[in-house]
């Protein structure tokens, strides 16, 4: 999609590249978001097995678990200056480029 309406873009493999805390709360910022928790698949089977539940309102706790399970982070994210899109479903991205 991104491609389609001419955006340049650049593609971070998390996986791989696995963002530090700095960079989730910047991410977490610029999404408008309240907590790490809201940048979190609660449907992972991490989440679970590390209880991610019991961490609401713990926000370091919360940013350490996604960087040592990086799995449980939402994506894709699309970041375009301090603002920030995931892109499920694909249309929010839109507003952003």
């Amino acid at each position: 999609m991104l491609e389609d309406n001419n955006a340049s873009f650049e593609v971070v493999e998390y996986l791989k590249e696995t963002p530090s805390v700095d960079e989730l709360k910047s991410i977490i910022k610029a999404l408008g978001f309240s907590s790490a928790h809201d940048l979190m698949r609660t449907k992972e089977a991490a989440y679970k097995e590390q209880n991610v539940s019991e961490l609401k309102g713990n926000e370091d706790a919360l940013l350490k678990v996604m960087v040592e399970n990086p799995s449980l982070i939402e994506r894709p994210i699309l970041v375009v200056g301090d603002n920030a899109a995931i892109g499920r479903p694909p249309e929010n991205v839109l507003e952003l480029i």
